[in-house]
């Protein structure tokens, strides 16, 4: 399955902005989209409409597929064995799992607290 690529947006935009000599300010003119929303497109901070695409890419001449790519297909057992994973990516599983225990601590206590206060009252 094809999903869209921000950085592959981000980058296509700028550098062909860049190519035609426009700031940020002209593309805005000749697109219709906000200056601040061509800032955070390049940012990879924003993902345009349809139309604001389309007129992204008649203005910068660039195929809107081009923007799309295979989605690389994750194996989420894999992450959770910490197979394959190099030691700063296990580091931040480790802390991952903590800090969803610590959170699932919260609620339970949280939960049994407020159960005690209904039948005090």
């Amino acid at each position: 399955m094809k999903t869209l690529s921000t950085t592959k947006l981000a980058e296509t935009v700028k550098s062909k902005r860049e190519q035609k000599g426009l700031t940020q300010e002209e593309l805005s003119n000749r697109t219709g989209i906000n200056r601040i929303m061509i800032g955070r497109i390049e940012r990879e901070n924003f993902t345009p409409s349809i139309t604001q695409f389309e007129a992204l890419a008649n203005t910068l001449d660039f195929e809107i597929t081009d923007m799309f790519v295979e989605k690389q297909k994750t194996n989420s057992f894999v992450a959770l064995l910490s197979e394959a994973l190099g030691e700063n990516e296990k580091e931040g599983v480790d802390k991952l799992f903590s800090m969803m225990l610590s959170l699932r601590q919260q609620i339970l206590l949280r939960s049994k607290f407020e159960n005690e206060s209904i039948n005090r009252s």
